[in-house]
């Protein structure tokens, strides 16, 4: 009987060993998710959390060793730590926001992380993330973007660049662009690399591209959630101190009902919803600039007073907004002096008021 693709991947992940032990991933157990589609194959290495750090080495030579099974034509590999682990000694901030049993926080130098979410896809978050983000830099401050979305990544369009972060060590250096720090899988992987994962690895990879990367001090970074309320969702609330939400909603009743359920799954986990942006609340003619209400107008305002959380503005649907960010120059730094930019800075500044962190009180002088 003809050796399955999957079978020959396994095969050659058999020579591969763990030097500590001298055990190979595969009879170690350590090999999850195996899952091959079209020459393309992707699995876990899955660790004990306190080995995480020094197995990256591990990590890279079962990627290369996949990668060289004839008929593979892509090979991406993760470390997936959530087996049991010794605790591991965490600073006071950590120690306050962790759950119990996830272990210390990730992102422990970034002031504010705010996750910019929707209850279903084709609503514009990612153009919206990414035009926050630049916004908040030309405010001066170090900004940083994650796109959390591994299934479909799109930072590496929507910055306009395909560059590969480079590595040192087990550190990876996250791409400047636009004035940001930036983390995509889509900067790890072929562009048309299907990510057939699941949970486990989707986690695995997350908690990758926060605690492996050299992020430093940052004064926000904002997170492109992916569409839903899933592991992702979960990952990032348990994992770093989400210092609030943004729910982004087209007006339509469909697009509503499934913004309403993200605005309860972060109530449900202690996160702040900072507030609703309505995306795509109408249209305006390029050529006569006539107002046509294509998907109703004004239902996130109405939802965002219903729920009890702030309304942070609206955003026409415009074809600029549009082709700037598939050519990656969002529309803030592009096109500066439009009114769409000019709502995308208003909403920004006023997410950062809402998140920044209080000026410290002076000693007090008392003079007898």
């Amino acid at each position: 009987m003809a050796e399955t693709l999957a079978e020959a991947v396994t095969a050659a992940l058999r020579q591969v060993t763990d030097p500590a032990t001298g055990r190979d991933v595969v009879s170690a157990g350590m090999v999850q998710g195996l899952a091959e589609r079209g020459g393309h194959v992707q699995f876990s290495l899955e660790v004990p959390r306190e080995r995480a750090a020094q197995l990256e080495p591990l990590r890279a030579a079962a990627q290369k060793a996949a990668a060289a099974v004839p008929g593979v034509l892509s090979a991406t590999v993760v470390l997936s730590a959530h087996r049991a682990a010794a605790p591991q000694p965490a600073t006071p901030r950590e120690a306050a926001r962790a759950p119990s049993g996830q272990g210390p926080m990730l992102l422990p130098e970034v002031g504010a992380i705010v996750a910019v979410a929707s209850g279903k896809g084709g609503v514009g978050k990612s153009t919206t993330a990414v035009n926050l983000a630049v916004a908040l830099a030309a405010q001066g401050l170090k900004v940083g973007l994650l796109d959390a979305d591994i299934y479909g990544p799109s930072l590496p369009q929507m910055l306009g660049t395909r560059e590969r972060p480079r590595a040192s060590g087990q550190r990876i250096t996250p791409l400047s662009r636009w004035g940001l720090k930036a983390m995509s899988i889509g900067f790890l992987v072929d562009e048309e690399t299907p990510m057939i994962w699941r949970g486990p690895m989707v986690m695995g990879a997350l908690e990758q591209m926060m605690g492996q990367v050299e992020w430093g001090a940052l004064d926000i970074m904002i997170v492109d959630m992916p569409p839903g309320t899933g592991d992702a969702q979960l990952t990032m609330s348990q994992r770093v101190p989400l210092a609030g939400a943004v729910i982004v909603s087209t007006p339509q009743d469909v697009a509503l009902l499934d913004a309403r359920r993200g605005v309860r799954m972060f109530e449900k986990v202690n996160v702040p919803v900072l507030g609703l942006i309505e995306n795509m609340s109408f249209f305006c003619c390029p050529n006569c600039n006539h107002r046509t209400d294509l998907f109703g107008h004004g239902g996130a305002k109405r939802e965002a007073e219903r729920l009890g959380v702030e309304f942070l503005g609206e955003l026409p649907l415009k074809l600029a907004i549009r082709e700037l960010a598939d050519a990656g120059t969002p529309i803030v730094t592009a096109r500066p002096e439009t009114e769409e930019a000019g709502i995308y800075r208003a909403i920004a500044a006023r997410i950062w008021d809402k998140v920044k962190a209080p000026a410290q009180a002076g000693p007090a002088i008392i003079v007898d």
